[in-house]
């Protein structure tokens, strides 16, 4: 737990709201923290759609005042159309958002209270969008620390992985479509507040929509990816991430690519901030910010560049659990990456072993379940309180082909990405193919260490899919997701494929068989010297929290329902946020999803994704409730994608919408 903290060297006064005029004469709603008696000072600005008065408050609060108290100023956008600033927010990383975001930061320097230095940070959305602007270079942005992010956006956010759909895509869009049918807050914006609800209401949408009309990485992607042109980034960049976090491939590529100062922070951590949540250890993330804003923003030696360029956590072996609070481990340093300390070491994939030499023998068949995926846990897992993490792995490992090692006579370490290059034959046009590593202890428990998929018509590019030809053998490789892993002395390494991997990817239009010759493929593992480094991460501390009243908990579950004799397969998966009251705004919101993926064996054409959120927003005159459902389901030439957006004011119908669109599949 982070230690709280209220005696801060400055004094720190909150203002709220903060408009700033954009060129088109749209204003922007922010809340500042500026500490009280200083000379002017750097700035640091975050961006986000999620609303600062009563989406992100929680953390906000326990983040910002923090920063201000050590002398700087902290401002936090709503963006565009979102929260309490004016216009439409309609999609996400628009050219709109990224000039405005540049208009804000020659705002803030401009200020009097602004020494003229900006730095840009956030998590997630708003760690991609402070790479972006990093890539546009306006004058006052010194530096950046970009949290659980990416630089390509086709391969690691929420919508696509491998060349495969993430059923993470509609959830997600369920979500925005609901966030975005909230009203402003009558406190902030007066009495127009039911007309610009009105204004977003009747341009939300569902934005699944923008996504799966662009199945392959074309220009729709490749804008909003820093990817393209890593030279573009000239300013500091501190990456951040965690080994659970579903962004966590993007740390090494930045460190990789980046021609400037930079530094890397990989932990144990979930989608959160490392002093936050869980699974731990947590660290004094708030702290280490400091010192990298110092360095960059006020021209002080703190210390931190002189440090490895990477730091990087190495779990122990642990229990599989859908739920984590703490990881055992040690932290390593490379003072470069990639790293000339980590040797490959290369196994070859033979019948049901991974050896040092090729084998021989009968052709491998590959051709699992639909149902195969199911103990995976959840793509964008949080591993806190969540249940939404992987189980033990051996109904998994039963679903496909499996190559293990002899028993480890010694522990092995990983730090990195493992490849599998494979040569393989397909009898269909469209094949996924899913990669899962597992450490599997003495008494046979199986837990996910690392995972990867590709869609094989994307063998050769995201850019230009090509179908299979049955019976012809085709060469592709697999990059699994980065790990940081010890695997016991006595233990043993598996590696697991599959052709499916429901719910987390949306299954191909029909049950291919893949077929592998023994010894024809290879698995190439990143091995580390496991020499820790010892670390003094000072201990999380955190501002103290705003001040609210709990009415109601928060509350999850993870159900799997079978039915034997149909053989349809559910999973429900249900979040209450919640209810709570907001004492210094007099705000009360109210929360709640229910996801439901289902299946039936044998037909991946039966796949169905039911995503719902409900979300309640009182203040200032305002009773808000929204509701938005979002419903995926294909055949075998189209993605069918149903939606639907309700909103109430005072318990009354304000405004209802619905959607039906179809997608024709492209290669997925």
């Amino acid at each position: 737990m982070a230690t709280i903290v209220d005696d801060f060297p400055f004094a720190v006064e909150r203002h709220d709201a903060v408009f700033i005029p954009l060129a088109d004469g749209i204003q922007t709603a922010a809340t500042l923290w500026l500490p009280a008696g200083c000379e002017a000072v750097p700035a640091i600005v975050e961006m986000v759609p999620y609303r600062r008065r009563d989406g992100t408050i929680f953390r906000d609060w326990a983040m910002q005042p923090y920063i201000a108290g050590h002398g700087f100023a902290y401002c936090r956008i709503d963006l565009r159309g979102s929260g309490d600033s004016d216009g439409i927010l309609a999609d996400e990383y628009t050219e709109q958002e990224q000039q405005d975001a540049e208009q804000i930061i020659a705002w803030l320097a401009a200020q009097p209270w602004c020494s003229g230095a900006v730095g840009m940070t956030g998590i997630s959305w708003g760690g991609i969008n402070a790479l972006q602007l990093a890539a546009r270079r306006p004058p006052a942005l010194k530096a950046i620390i970009t949290v659980c992010s990416t630089d390509d956006r086709y391969a690691d956010d929420v919508h696509y992985m491998g060349g495969c759909l993430l059923t993470e895509d509609a959830m997600w869009s369920a979500f925005m479509l609901a966030t975005n049918a909230l009203p402003p807050d009558p406190q902030v914006v007066g009495d127009r507040w039911r007309e610009m609800w009105r204004a977003r209401l009747e341009a939300d949408t569902c934005w699944s929509e923008h996504w799966l009309a662009h199945q392959r990485r074309d220009a729709y992607w490749q804008r909003g990816s820093v990817a393209e042109d890593y030279g573009a980034i000239e300013v500091p960049v501190y990456a951040v991430g965690g080994w659970l976090d579903s962004y966590s491939n993007a740390v090494p590529r930045l460190l990789a690519n980046l021609n400037g100062p930079r530094k890397g922070l990989i932990g144990p951590w979930s989608h959160q901030f490392p002093c936050n949540g869980a699974p731990g250890p947590l660290i004094g993330y708030l702290q280490e910010a400091l010192r990298w804003w110092r360095h960059w923003l006020k021209g002080e030696d703190t210390g931190i560049m002189d440090e490895p360029m990477l730091l990087a956590w190495i779990n122990d072996p642990h229990e599989p659990r859908p739920a984590i609070d703490n990881f055992a481990g040690r932290w390593v340093a490379e003072t470069e990456w990639p790293s000339r300390r980590i040797e490959t070491s290369l196994l070859y994939l033979n019948e049901g072993r991974l050896s040092e030499t090729s084998g021989n023998g009968p052709v491998m068949r590959l051709a699992s379940p639909v149902t195969a995926g199911r103990d995976c846990g959840r793509w964008g897992g949080y591993g806190g309180d969540s249940p939404d993490l992987a189980v033990d792995q051996r109904r998994e490992d039963g679903a496909g082909l499996t190559f293990d090692t002899a028993p480890l006579d010694a522990d092995l370490f990983l730090l990195g990405a493992p490849i599998i290059a494979l040569t393989a034959m397909a009898d269909c046009p469209v094949l996924n193919l899913t990669a899962r590593l597992t450490d599997v202890a003495p008494d046979g428990t199986s837990t996910l260490i690392s995972w990867g998929v590709l869609n094989l018509t994307h063998r050769d590019s995201h850019e230009t899919p090509a179908p299979l030809e049955p019976g012809q053998a085709i060469t592709a490789t697999l990059r699994l997701n980065g790990i940081g892993r010890r695997i016991a002395r006595g233990s043993r390494l598996r590696l697991s494929l599959a052709t499916q991997h429901w719910p987390i990817i949306w299954p191909q239009p029909g049950r291919g068989e893949l077929q592998l010759v023994p010894g024809a493929a290879r698995l190439l593992l990143p091995v580390h010297p496991g020499d820790a480094t010892p670390l003094s991460f000072e201990r999380p501390e955190r501002a103290s929290p705003v001040p609210a009243v709990e009415e109601r908990a928060e509350r999850y579950e993870r159900r799997i329902v079978e039915d034997v004799g149909t053989g349809e397969q559910q999973i429900a998966l249900f979040t209450d946020y919640g209810r709570s009251r907001l004492i210094p705004y007099d705000i009360v919101t109210d929360s709640w999803c229910r996801e439901t993926m289902t299946i039936t064996r044998d037909d991946p054409l039966s796949a169905r994704l039911d995503a719902e959120w409900q979300i309640g927003f009182t203040g200032g005159g305002a009773d808000a409730q929204v509701r938005s459902s979002v419903t995926l389901t294909a055949d075998a030439e189209a993605f069918d994608l149903v939606w639907r957006i309700e909103a109430r004011d005072g318990g009354e119908m304000f405004h209802e919408r619905s959607g039906h669109e179809r997608f024709a599949r492209d290669f997925i």
